[in-house]
């Protein structure tokens, strides 16, 4: 059976994920998580995590509009667990919130993102993969690691780092 255009884009994505890890002296087997299918390593002292994701954005209808299946897009995804939201008074809490967003405005191209139900704080760093070519993929990586060691350091302030 042939394959998708996105599943051949996913491997390609993941083969470029795999090329840039050896590229900066790191080993597939060391970063590699089959059973998760994501790469993980250290950059400083912010742990990176890069994996390609399918999304549903919606159905896909026949002529006669009935749902057939559902339309996804693929991304490639990249975040660090940088802090924690501390447990503070509402007042803190809305300076605190103040000053995530002015990081937000400052990080270019790196969002940072709360992990629902939890006090987690994300660097995080999405793309389509439909385009990307290895030198944008670099890019995308090596900014979030930049950000993702500089704002673990900068929220410790905030304690459980």
């Amino acid at each position: 059976m042939a394959k998708l255009l996105k599943e051949i884009q996913m491997e390609l994505t993941n083969s470029m994920i795999k090329h840039y890890v050896e590229s900066v002296g790191l080993s597939a087997e060391d970063t590699y998580n089959e059973y998760r299918n994501s790469w993980s390593w250290k950059r400083g002292t912010a742990t990176i995590e890069v994996f390609v994701e399918s999304v549903e954005v919606g159905d896909i209808k026949s002529k006669d509009n009935k749902i057939t299946g559902k339309k996804t897009r693929e991304y490639l995804r990249i975040f660090s667990l940088v802090g924690y939201i501390p447990q503070i008074s509402q007042a803190e809490r809305a300076i605190f919130f103040l000053h995530l967003l002015n990081i937000n405005d400052k990080s270019l191209g790196v969002k940072l993102t709360v992990m629902e139900e939890t006090d987690k704080i994300y660097a995080t760093y999405e793309r389509d993969i439909n385009g990307i070519d290895y030198n944008e993929l670099v890019t995308c990586i090596k900014d979030l690691e930049w950000w993702a060691d500089r704002l673990d350091d900068e929220l410790k302030i905030y304690g459980k780092n």
